[in-house]
């Protein structure tokens, strides 16, 4: 699948990964491969996804995200 990691600021990463975890407002969840269609808040914590060949952590401070067709779209408001 698919995913953007952006803020207003910066394109964090761009490109396929195979797993990506979200602190939503109601606890982590992990995005796979055809997932279903989904728009959800996210909360400060840390989104952790992973590549062929790497697992990466980015530590946010809220924002949100949309999935759609192995489409992950992640905006938020900052990261560290």
């Amino acid at each position: 699948m698919n995913l953007e990691l952006i803020s207003p600021q910066k394109v964090y990463f761009s490109g396929e990964v195979q797993l990506v975890t979200l602190p939503g407002k109601s606890g982590k969840f992990t995005l796979l491969n055809n997932h279903a269609p989904l728009i959800s808040v996210l909360d400060k914590g840390e989104i952790s996804y992973r590549t062929l060949s790497n697992d990466f952590t980015l530590h946010i401070e809220g924002g949100f995200a949309e999935v759609n067709n192995n489409i992950v779209r992640i905006c938020v408001e900052k990261a560290e």
